[in-house]
């Protein structure tokens, strides 16, 4: 059994999301370590995955390397809105080469193999393909109570994606253009069986959190739990058993000042940001206007091995500055962390191609 300081297990996770000083050199580098980079189509700064690109590499990432890695190299690809190595692909077909699918799921499919087949024959002959570009020739269309009812096209789609017959071979915007598996997909992937596809999933998702819980609450699109991954540790101040990476283990800590995307795994698990960081943080887009504390789309704050503000920012692109409307301090702010922070902010408006509108500072101030 481990037992860390809370400075311990912090300076942890931040390594293991090369969020410390030591930053890597390229794209590939980055998403293999973190594992993922979550799309989301909120762009009030810039898309969530160029956010979390930028906040590793500096200056020197561009959304084309991303679009260039997905599009040409396929060192990457894309696959039920996120982005992960091609290296891991195999890890992600593994549920689809089983028979464990939702019923209700596999008997839609079922009862339409003709508009599946329909879809296939088509991409195989005219592919890649918008949605928009796929006739719907279903026999029973899609029942739900929310946005996808009877949206027969695009679920068949997700559909086929998840059982791997199908992938996104690219995007025009934010529309995905999809094709046959195999043209998008290398031949030689190795799928391995369900169960250690489990298994090596959780070791890697140990591996990009540094520190996490066995079990938690389940969290969409990506779990944050990692099951029996790791080792055993405690942390003083916290409650219940932890699990670690033991590679993350007794390295040195050199710290940076980073600003973050709303979604960036190191916020990601709320729960985990308050009990390590003692950060409270809820991303407030969804919220009206008047019951926003921080901000549509504040950015945590990352100061060497704490979070330690808000910054609540807007790109606008026909102005063209990156305007400022405040900072919201945690802790208050020496003039070391005043400067840091406004050195990133500068960094952020010149890779957005903006200047930035100050003054910098919290309200009031």
């Amino acid at each position: 059994m481990h037992r860390l300081t809370k400075a311990q297990a912090r300076r942890i996770a931040v390594r293991a999301q090369l969020l410390d000083a030591r930053r890597p050199t390229d794209l590939l580098t980055v998403v293999r370590q973190l594992t993922l980079l979550q799309i989301d189509p909120t762009a009030a700064i810039a898309p969530s995955a160029d956010l979390v690109a930028w906040s590793r590499l500096g200056s020197t990432y561009r959304p084309d390397d991303l679009q260039e890695a997905l599009e040409q190299d396929r060192t990457l690809f894309e696959h039920n809105a996120l982005v992960r190595p091609m290296s891991d692909l195999g890890l992600h077909l593994a549920a689809s080469r089983t028979s464990r699918s939702h019923e209700r799921t596999h008997a839609w499919i079922r009862d339409n193999d003709r508009f599946r087949r329909d879809i296939l024959e088509l991409l195989g002959s005219s592919g890649p393909l918008s949605s928009r570009d796929i006739p719907d020739t279903c026999v029973v269309p899609w029942a739900s109570t929310g946005w996808t009812n009877n949206r027969n096209v695009t679920q068949m789609l997700e559909f086929l994606m998840m059982r791997g017959e199908i992938a996104i071979a690219g995007r025009v915007g934010r529309e995905r253009l999809w094709d046959l598996a195999e043209r998008v997909y290398p031949a030689d992937v190795l799928v391995p069986s369900e169960d250690d596809a489990h298994r090596i999933k959780n070791e890697r998702r140990l591996a990009s959190l540094g520190i996490a819980r066995q079990k938690t609450t389940a969290m969409p699109i990506e779990p944050v739990d990692v099951g029996d991954a790791g080792e055993p540790a405690v942390v003083e101040g916290t409650e219940g058993e932890w699990r670690v990476d033991p590679a993350a283990l007794g390295a040195d800590f050199e710290g940076r000042t980073a600003l973050l995307s709303p979604f960036d795994r190191l916020v990601y698990d709320r729960r985990r940001t308050q009990e390590l960081f003692e950060f409270e943080y809820t991303l407030e887009m969804y919220k009206p206007a008047a019951k926003r504390r921080w901000g549509y789309y504040a950015l945590p704050v990352l100061h060497d091995d704490r979070l330690v503000a808000k910054v609540d920012a807007t790109a606008d692109r026909k102005a063209s500055v990156l305007r400022v409307h405040a900072i919201h301090e945690d802790v208050r702010f020496t003039r070391t962390m005043t400067k840091a922070v406004q050195a990133e902010l500068e960094d952020l408006a010149s890779w957005l191609g903006l200047g930035a509108a100050g003054p910098l500072g919290p309200p009031g101030r």
